[in-house]
């Protein structure tokens, strides 16, 4: 019988490993266009639905705005977006593309086929594991509250 504390028998463990080694391959593709793998899916949620409030993408990417908002400094301040208040309500900081970030999404359409070929897999496994996760992610928001 395997022992239920056993390092290699965690799930924690393995999503650890696997988060920490897929963000590994990503570094190379995002490096050249200036993005760290958190900046990448800020501009993702973006490229996607721009412009977004801060709010709006705090809860889109399940980053709390403490965390985010150091992300959204420092892609403003290499111009891939702007932040400004919202006319209607200033008490929301509205987050809209730049030229620049909106140019940058040509370059990051070869990011997803460079990763499914790095990680030498097939689409559609890489699929039914993201559907995977996805359950696993409801599960652990269910078991939050």
């Amino acid at each position: 019988m395997t022992d239920p504390l056993s390092l290699e028998s965690q799930v924690c463990f393995a999503l650890a490993v696997a988060s920490r080694n897929v963000i590994g391959v990503y570094r190379p593709l995002l490096e050249p266009m200036g993005l760290t793998h958190p900046q990448y899916l800020v501009m993702l949620a973006l490229w996607e639905q721009a412009p977004l409030s801060v709010k709006e993408l705090s809860k889109l990417l399940r980053l709390d705005p403490g965390t985010l908002s150091p992300l959204l400094k420092r892609l403003e301040a290499v111009g891939y977006i702007r932040r400004q208040r919202d006319g209607q309500d200033q008490r929301v900081l509205a987050v809209s593309l730049t030229p620049e970030g909106r140019g940058l999404r040509d370059e990051a359409e070869k990011v997803p086929p460079a990763i499914v070929r790095r990680l030498g897999t097939n689409l559609e496994e890489l699929q039914e594991l993201h559907r995977s996760l996805n359950r696993v992610i409801a599960a652990a928001d269910g078991a939050h509250h």
